[in-house]
Formats: structure tokens, sequence, C-alpha cells
């Protein structure tokens, strides 16, 4: 079961994983209730001593990983992925097997550094992404004002970009989008990086030459194996918290609790 995001504690059956779950994302409570849920399940399969310690800050013991690696070999079940789905996939989603894209982007970087107050920091962040999207031209001003980074004195610019060029998370949100028209302007949301919070402006794109799908037909296939194990890994642990309880974290909401 899930609770409101009201609860004073992060807990998962007896074992209380954070004191303060509002200072963390949504993302991080659920993966950290995840793995304490998949954790007690393999304990109670025998995989992992009763006396393992409960994760600290969602870190789990050596032994405690190896155990829920080996009890979702034993219990999540992937179907290898035919060659009919594999190219249904790969037509619906031509921008995410093309290669060359660029990206001419702007950003507004608040930065996560010790001892700052994360929530106090993302009501900032999104008091300020609702005002460039309402008033784009402010977007250069504002960076100069408040961007943690290096390229506040341009204005936030940081010129054309590849997806090579960005941390990972940073270029899952700017390129294989996979609707008909890539996104242009103000992204609507905060992109969340091992820097902080940003605040993406995309001002112009140049799309890449899609590749044929013999070319990525492996990496097709492997897409669709983490769909499926990402939809079996939810419904695994929704059961789990049913068992088990849970407070501070909603295990039910999209998106994998361990591939974030």
């Amino acid at each position: 079961m899930s609770s409101s995001s009201a609860a004073l504690n992060l807990r998962v059956g007896d074992d209380v994983l954070h004191t303060n779950p509002q200072t963390l994302t949504v993302a991080q409570r659920r993966q950290m209730a995840s793995l304490a849920l998949l954790r007690l399940a393999a304990i109670e399969d025998g995989l992992l001593s009763a006396e393992d310690p409960p994760p600290q800050d969602g870190v789990l013991s050596e032994a405690a990983a190896g155990a829920i690696d080996c009890w979702l070999d034993q219990h999540v079940q992937v179907p290898e992925p035919d060659e009919q789905a594999c190219r249904r996939f790969h037509a619906a989603h031509p921008a995410r097997y093309a290669q060359g894209e660029q990206v001419l982007a702007r950003h507004i970087l608040f930065a996560v550094t010790d001892g700052v107050d994360i929530q106090a920091l993302r009501q900032r962040a999104e008091q300020v992404l609702l005002a460039v999207r309402a008033d784009t031209d402010a977007f250069e001003a504002q960076a100069r004002a408040l961007s943690n980074c290096p390229t506040a004195k341009e204005g936030g610019r940081l010129g054309w970009l590849r997806a090579d060029d960005c941390a990972p998370e940073f270029a899952r949100e700017l390129f294989a989008q996979d609707a008909p028209v890539a996104h242009v302007g103000v992204l609507p949301r905060l992109v969340h990086s091992r820097h902080g919070l940003h605040i993406v402006d995309v001002q112009s794109r140049q799309a890449g030459v899609s590749l044929p799908f013999e070319m990525v037909k492996d990496a097709v296939s492997q897409a669709l194996r983490q769909q499926s194990f990402a939809t079996a890994l939810r419904q695994t642990c929704a059961l789990l918290a049913a068992r088990h309880g849970v407070e501070g974290a909603d295990i039910d909401a999209a998106g994998s609790p361990l591939l974030q």
C-alpha cells in the first residue's frame, strides 16, 4: 500500500528508511522504498540473512544487493520480443534511432550543493520556470541573475549540443523525443541532472538521420526488454507493498522504481 506524501517518515514494514522524505524527490522515495521491499522479499526467500541491516539513505549492503539480483532472476521473467514487435517499435520511434541530431539550447541551473534546502530550491526553480515560460524574453536576464553555471554570464547559452555532449540524464530530456514535432521552446518541466535542477530553453533543432532497423535492431530489442522488465518490476513492487506496507512513497506511480 502507499500513503500520502505528507508522511513524517519513509517507512517499509518496520524499517524507517528516511526521517524527512520531503527533502527527496518522488522518484527517490519510490526507488528507496522499492529496494527495501525487494530486500524483504529476498529475506523471506532465504536469500539474505534476517540480520542484514536495513538500507540507510537508499544504500544497501553488498549482500542485500546481490540477494536482490538473485531474487529478481527467479521471480521477474521478461519475454524476448519478437522481430515484428521490434519493427513496430522502431517505426513508431524514429527520433530515438536517429544519428546526429543537434539542439541549440540555453539553461538556468539551480545547483544542488551540500546543505541546500532541496524543497526550497525546487520551489524557487518552479517559480522561475513559470516566469520564463510566460515571458521567454526574460530568460537571458534570469540566467544571468540566477544560474549557478559559468554560462550565466552568457545568458545561459550552451550552444549547439549533441547527445554525447550532455550528461545522460540531461540528454534524455533534450533528445530522442517521440512526438511528431520535437519540442522547441522552454521545456515544460525542470530537468534533473547530477548538477542540480535545470530550466532549459531549446531554441532550435537540427534533425538527425534515421537509422534503418537492421542497424539498430539490438538496441530496439533491448529497449523492449527494459520496458517489459520495468512493467513487471512495478507490478512486483506493488504486490510487495501491499504485503509489507509502505509509508511516504507512492509505489504505484508510473515509471520504473529502479531505472530512474
